[in-house]
């Protein structure tokens, strides 16, 4: 049987009041989104759907580092001693991702662009080996969330920072597609972005919306964590998603702000809930950067209900946080 995570429910979801679910979706940042709703049967459904879309490329249009004309990549190439006005969106993801760095001392930081294009995993292509030392130092040395100076919504280029917000960006796509379905009055629906969701109110048969937490392809497929997702978000790092092989070692795309380099730790992935899909998407980053005692342990002092698998002697291992095993049915 699978475990089964019900959040606490301050107003349990109401039954819809006619409707039927209704699937729809598209393609968003490398990836796709769908959503499923509850919906009148006379819903425009074209309609809803360029409407979710266009909140994802809008996204996309202002934080993609592949668009050379995004507001990132502009401020990514902007002189240094100069201020970058950033879109109000982008200021806010911004404004989120510097206090999860400085919540988490740096294992969550949005200023290694440079780097995650060396490695091969940014718009650069890969160069079919992994950098050497000598070039990861002065990019690593250049960064750091630490030199952000966000006044307001403009930003200041030290020299040579470039942002990444890879890290963070998907989660809140997520966050304005729910929006863009909050603004149309749809009153239930679970909305999915390459795997991170977020889900509010009920189906038409009173149900939740239940979906099962991601775990690594090489996990126990009885091992399965089942939630239901009302007014909450989930969101998973691993490092099976994206990664290279050379030399019988796998290097995956989640990097260490500590040396520049991929993370060596044990972790396989981390999934986090969160009322919000952009504070889950990095908060799962930031924890994958840490051993996994000491993410479980700042996991716990954060209040941050988080699933961490990492390899262990016996194989894979998993650990609840507090928050999460309170969670448990």
């Amino acid at each position: 049987m699978p475990r089964v995570l019900v959040p606490a429910l301050t107003t349990p979801p109401a039954r819809p009041v006619g409707g039927s679910v209704r699937a729809f979706g598209g393609a968003t940042m490398g990836t796709t989104w769908s959503v499923k709703a509850v919906l009148p049967a006379t819903t425009d459904l074209p309609a809803l759907e360029a409407m979710v879309q266009r909140a994802l490329d809008a996204v996309v249009a202002e934080m993609s580092p592949w668009e050379p004309l995004s507001d990132l990549s502009r401020y990514n190439r902007s002189p240094a001693g100069s201020w970058t006005t950033l879109p109000a969106a982008t200021a806010t993801v911004l404004r989120r991702a510097i206090a999860v760095a400085e919540q988490s001392q740096g294992a969550f930081d949005p200023t290694l662009g440079a780097l995650t294009d060396l490695w091969g995993f940014g718009p650069r292509a890969f160069a079919g080996s992994p950098p050497d030392a000598e070039a990861i130092a002065p990019l690593r040395d250049a960064g750091g969330w630490k030199r952000l100076t966000l006044d307001g919504d403009a930003l200041f280029q030290p020299d040579g920072l470039r942002l990444d917000l890879n890290g963070i960006a998907k989660g809140f796509g997520v966050d304005q597609a729910a929006a863009a379905l909050d603004r149309a009055q749809v009153k239930s629906y679970l909305v999915e972005v390459g795997g991170e969701l977020r889900g509010t109110g009920a189906k038409p048969d009173g149900q939740p919306w239940w979906v099962e937490l991601e775990r690594p392809p090489t996990a126990n497929d009885t091992e399965r964590t089942m939630v239901a997702l009302h007014d909450l978000a989930v969101a998973t790092s691993g490092d099976y998603r994206r990664f290279f092989d050379h030399d019988g070692r796998r290097y995956a795309h989640t990097l260490d702000p500590a040396t520049g380099a991929p993370t060596t730790n044990s972790t396989v992935s981390v999934t986090v809930l969160a009322k919000d899909c952009m504070s889950a998407d990095a908060w799962a980053t930031a924890l994958t950067v840490m051993a996994p005692e000491a993410a479980l342990a700042f996991a716990a002092e954060h209040d941050l209900a988080a699933l961490i698998v990492s390899k262990g002697a016996a194989g894979l291992e998993e650990r609840l946080s507090p928050a999460l095993r309170a969670m448990l049915d």
